[in-house]
């Protein structure tokens, strides 16, 4: 019975001496509870913001905003043929800037018949030197462009490991995805900061945010362009040009337009939009996210990933794609 005694009166003492550490725990808790709901609802918040708000309410003509033309490059991914057919159905016209015409031309012209507006259409290579900067000057002169819109152009339709992927193609890919779109950009901004106007919208990938395995170019690629953008928007913003960076996740596509000639088609569903529905959801968020998926499921799935613990998105990767 002593025993017992003196076992219930070391309990109390115990349990009295660590009721401070206890409350100071939960004190703690209850602070890092708050400050997650905070983030949660600034969130919310956010995606109604940038997402919901400007299709609601109305808001001036593109043109009047930002200018008449826009020039689009990486035309044979299936994402910039639907941005650029977005930007017509709010009467922009459109110069496309491509190394290969075979799909671009017949975009153009559907869009002319379409919604009544201009197209046209420079094929350059581009290869060290000037050459190909004189066509494209000649298509800007004189044009009151206020849209460039730049789309990564993704060559590997499944993943492969760095050492698989052949120079060339990799080469094409950086000079592609980095040298030409940097060289774009300085030749169309002159003309934006002169009027004080124009919009800057660079589309890469959301998934690829994060290191992806399988992917280290595309990954690498992904990184400049967003950090590319965030810088130009910080330098340009205040001469009135707006710069986007749009880090959109899976596309659907199909057999009839498939973003390569080796990739297979997947099936449009409510997180996988097609590329007319994505358009439509990203041009409303122009002037209004400097850095956004543009499409507000997408919103959500970047919210989770950003979530992840970067220990566990590294086991994922190996697992799920080296799997597969």
């Amino acid at each position: 019975m002593a025993a017992v005694d003196s076992f219930q009166f070391l309990y109390k003492e115990i349990s009295r001496s660590c009721s401070s550490y206890f409350e100071t725990l939960a004190l703690l808790g209850a602070l890092y509870a708050a400050r997650k709901a905070a983030v949660l609802l600034r969130d919310c918040c956010t995606v109604v913001r940038v997402h919901f708000l400007p299709r609601m309410i109305p808001s001036r003509k593109l043109s009047q905003r930002y200018g008449d033309w826009a020039v689009v490059y990486g035309a044979s991914e299936p994402l910039a043929r639907a941005y650029a057919e977005e930007l017509a159905r709010h009467g922009i016209n459109i110069i496309f800037i491509t190394q290969d015409d075979a799909l671009v031309r017949d975009a153009a012209a559907s869009l002319s018949q379409t919604y009544g507006v201009e197209t046209f259409v420079v094929t350059v290579v581009f290869s060290p030197g000037r050459a190909a900067i004189k066509p494209i000057g000649d298509a800007l002169s004189g044009r009151d462009v206020g849209f460039l819109v730049n789309c990564v152009e993704e060559e590997l339709a499944s993943p492969q490991s760095l050492i698989q992927v052949p120079e060339q193609d990799l080469l094409d890919q950086v000079n592609k995805n980095v040298a030409v779109v940097t060289l774009l950009t300085r030749l169309v901004l002159p003309g934006m900061v002169e009027r004080s106007r124009g919009a800057v919208v660079n589309i890469s990938s959301g998934p690829c945010c994060r290191p992806l395995r399988g992917r280290v170019a595309l990954t690498a690629v992904t990184g400049y362009l967003d950090h590319f953008s965030r810088a130009l928007h910080l330098e340009y913003s205040d001469k009135g040009i707006f710069v986007q960076s749009l880090l959109p996740f899976q596309i659907a596509s199909s057999r009839s337009q498939p973003s390569s000639p080796s990739s297979s088609p997947s099936r449009e569903g409510w997180f996988v939009p097609s590329p007319e529905v994505y358009a439509r959801h990203a041009v409303s968020t122009l002037g209004v996210s400097n850095r956004t998926t543009g499409y507000w499921p997408h919103t959500l799935q970047y919210g989770l990933i950003r979530c992840v613990p970067d220990w566990i998105w590294i086991l994922g990767s190996r697992m799920f794609i080296g799997s597969s």
